[in-house]
C-alpha cells in the first residue's frame, strides 16, 4: 500500500444528530452514528465496508458526499485537500469527482422523467453537454452499462430492478467521476442479477480507472469485489486488512463471528458458527470501554473500562489493523 496513491483519507470522523423523544417535551438526545472513524482509500482500489444493519455504514458513506447529517468533528481529505469545512458552492465542483450509487434503484430515480431527461439534466447542471452533444453522451452511457440507446425514451417503471441499477450507475458515470460510493448496490437484486452488476462494476473500474467504497452486508460479495475490507461495528471500524488476509486470518472477535456466518457451499460441509449474545446496542446508548464487549465471547474485565486503540499488527505480512485489547 505504500506505493499506492492515497485518494481519500478520513481521520477521526464523527457524525451525530439530535433525536427528539416522543411527545416533544423532553430534551433531544444525541445519536452517535459514526463515532471516530479513520481509514484511507487508495486510487484504483475497492475498499469494502461491512457490518450489521444499524452500525453506521450508510451514514458514513453519505457523510463523505454531504447527503446525510453534518460532520461534527474529524477531517476528510480528498486528493490532499481538506474538504470537511469547505462551503457548499465549493463542494459542488467536487461532485463531478465523487458520486454515489444507491441501494434502492427505483427510489433514487425520478419517476416523472425519462432516462434521457434524467441523464440530460445531470449533464446540463454540471455544464458537461447539451443538445446534440448531450444526446450522444447519453447513448454512450447507456451502451457502457449494457443498455440499448432506445431506452432513453422510457420511464423508470418500465425497467427491471437490474436495469434500474444500471441506470443508477450510468447517472453516476455521467460526470466522469474518480471515486464512487456504492451503497449496497446489489442487495435489492436477485442473485443472478447481482453477479451481472458486480461484474459490470469491476469492468468499469478496470476500463475507467475508478475507485470504489463498496458498502454491503453480503460478505461473499464483498470478498469477490474488494481489494481491502473494513469491518464496522457500532459507529467504529474495528478491523481493516487486505481481503484475502482478512478472510483467511480474521483477528477481531466480531470479524470472526461475521465470517463464521457465511454458508459453506460444499455438500455436507460443516462450519463452526460463533453465536453472539444479544442484539446490536443502539447508537444512543453505546457501552463503555470497547463497544463490542457485551457480546464478545473473548471479553475481559478490562474491555468494559478502556476503549482499545486502532493499531497495525506487526505479526502479519500485509498491512492489518485492528481495534482490540487482545492485541495490545
Amino acid at each position: 500500500m505504500k506505493d499506492q496513491v492515497r485518494l481519500l483519507s478520513v481521520n477521526d470522523l464523527r457524525v451525530h444528530f439530535s433525536q427528539q423523544k416522543s411527545g416533544g417535551l423532553a430534551k433531544p438526545f444525541l445519536v452517535h452514528v459514526v463515532n471516530g472513524v479513520s481509514f484511507d482509500v487508495f486510487q484504483g482500489e475497492t475498499l469494502g465496508l461491512v457490518g450489521e444493519s444499524g452500525c453506521g455504514k450508510t451514514t458514513l458513506g453519505r457523510a463523505l458526499i454531504r447527503l446525510g447529517p453534518s460532520v461534527v468533528s474529524g477531517t476528510i481529505v480528498y486528493e490532499g485537500r481538506e474538504i470537511t469545512s469547505i462551503g457548499n458552492r465549493e463542494f459542488r465542483s467536487l461532485r463531478k469527482e465523487i458520486q454515489m450509487i444507491f441501494q434502492d434503484p427505483f427510489g433514487s430515480l425520478n419517476p416523472r422523467m425519462t432516462v434521457g431527461q434524467m441523464l440530460g439534466e445531470v449533464l446540463l447542471v454540471h455544464g458537461i453537454a447539451r443538445g446534440e452533444a448531450a444526446r450522444k453522451r447519453i447513448e454512450e452511457l447507456l451502451d457502457v452499462v449494457g443498455l440499448n440507446k432506445e431506452y432513453a425514451n422510457r420511464y423508470p417503471h418500465e425497467f427491471s430492478g437490474g436495469q434500474r441499477q444500471r441506470l443508477g450507475i450510468a447517472r453516476a458515470l455521467a460526470v466522469n467521476p474518480k471515486f464512487i460510493i456504492c451503497d449496497e448496490p446489489v442487495s435489492a437484486l436477485d442473485v443472478s442479477i447481482q453477479s451481472q452488476i458486480i461484474n459490470l462494476l469491476k469492468d468499469l473500474q478496470r476500463n475507467l480507472g475508478l475507485t470504489y467504497l463498496f458498502i454491503a452486508h453480503d460478505l461473499s460479495v464483498v470478498e469477490y469485489i474488494s481489494d481491502r475490507v473494513a469491518v464496522m461495528y457500532l459507529g467504529k471500524i474495528v478491523e481493516i486488512a487486505d481481503s484475502a488476509e482478512l478472510y483467511a486470518n480474521p483477528k477481531h472477535p466480531y470479524t470472526r463471528a461475521l465470517l463464521s456466518a457465511i454458508p459453506n457451499p460444499e455438500f455436507g460441509g460443516k462450519k463452526e458458527r460463533i453465536l453472539l449474545n444479544g442484539d446490536l446496542p443502539g447508537p444512543m446508548n453505546i457501552p463503555s470501554g470497547c463497544g463490542f464487549h457485551p457480546r464478545c465471547p473473548s471479553a475481559m474485565a478490562e474491555c468494559s473500562q478502556r476503549a482499545p486503540k486502532f493499531q497495525e499488527l506487526t505479526d502479519t505480512t500485509n498491512r492489518h489493523q485492528v481495534s482490540c485489547l487482545l492485541y495490545e
